[in-house]
């Protein structure tokens, strides 16, 4: 049988970085060559790949809507020559790119996942050579049509995930919806699909940055906060709410609220609670903010919320158009 052939595009990140005297510093070309110095790698069962290394590397605290575009647009380039992708990521804003990627592109019938690694591949005790060597071997076998997220022997939806723990192997988690495939001595499918056939061509939708505000509410909030927010040249304000998607009910806050819908802010209420959905006709609380325009996140991440905003204004669509497909599951990241 042919060997499969995958694309890795290696935008930056803990994974490639080589040890100094300041610490972990990336080096060009050094994640190739660790890479290919390693037999695992080059197994007879393991796809034929080839590496791109970005120039320059991207450390992941500087990745913006920009950075997204330049990977997507990597990616629909190289398309037609790959049976799958992997793009190595710094794991800081990694849920936050692997969601935008769901957005954009449209048609994916071939597998893009997103790894990365605590501790450099180079490394004594990485995580970074099972995160890859499984990233790779799934993209190869496993078509599974969506952007997804691999991490620490388990691969997620890329728009359901959420980096969880700071410092521990497993650092990634998708608290509303199960993994798509779980590695151990088997892969396990669980929710994934494999890509159905598409005729139509990928399609990649161009994202421009867009002015987008989150407002985590707690007890005793001030008033002036949430005005200086609202003031501010927003198109998008995430409410982070209590609970089932509460919040406080004082006429100053619920009439800024109002305020800003009127003049086309869009406005969604998310969940502070790391598992579980907004469901705002519940109680009273959160009865008023409906009254006052805001829509429902569901169980949305804030990593694809924000994605997903950024996705739709940057369409020029009406105002009323991006709050009805704000509540519409576009990519799998919402239960409804």
């Amino acid at each position: 049988m042919k060997r499969k052939k995958i694309y890795i595009a290696y935008t930056g990140g803990t994974i490639g970085m080589k040890q100094s005297s300041r610490g972990y510093i990336p080096a060009e070309g050094y994640l190739t060559e660790t890479v290919k110095s390693n037999a695992e790698f080059t197994r007879e069962e393991m796809p034929l790949f080839d590496i791109h290394e970005y120039c320059p590397l991207i450390d992941s605290s500087d990745m913006s809507p920009h950075h997204w575009q330049l990977i997507a647009d990597d990616i629909k380039a190289k398309y037609d020559q790959y049976d799958g992708f992997v793009v190595l990521h710094g794991t800081d804003t990694m849920a936050y790119t692997a969601s935008a990627l769901s957005f954009m592109f449209e048609n994916l019938t071939k597998p893009v996942i997103v790894t990365g690694s605590q501790i450099p591949l180079s490394q004594l005790r990485s995580d970074g050579q099972v995160n890859l060597l499984n990233a790779m071997y799934l993209a190869a076998n496993y078509p599974i049509a969506e952007v997804s997220l691999f991490f620490n022997n388990k691969l997620f939806r890329g728009n359901r995930a959420t980096k969880a723990h700071a410092d521990g192997f497993d650092a990634f988690s998708s608290p509303n919806l199960p993994p798509l495939a779980q590695s151990g001595i088997n892969i396990k499918l669980k929710e994934g699909k494999l890509s159905p056939y598409v005729e139509q061509a990928l399609q990649v939708t161009p994202i421009t940055p867009q002015p987008v505000g989150v407002l985590y509410l707690y007890p005793g909030i001030n008033i002036n906060i949430v005005n200086n927010i609202l003031d501010g040249d927003i198109r998008a304000l995430i409410l982070l709410s209590f609970g089932v998607g509460n919040a406080p009910q004082q006429p100053p806050f619920l009439n800024a609220l109002k305020a800003a819908y009127d003049k086309g802010v869009v406005i969604v209420n998310l969940t502070q609670c790391i598992q579980g959905q907004v469901n705002m006709g519940g109680y009273a609380t959160g009865n008023a903010l409906l009254n006052c325009g805001v829509i429902s996140g569901y169980d949305m991440t804030l990593e694809a919320c924000i994605a997903k905003l950024h996705y739709l204004f940057s369409q020029q669509l009406e105002i009323e158009t991006v709050r009805h497909l704000m509540q519409d599951n576009l990519r799998g990241e919402i239960t409804r």
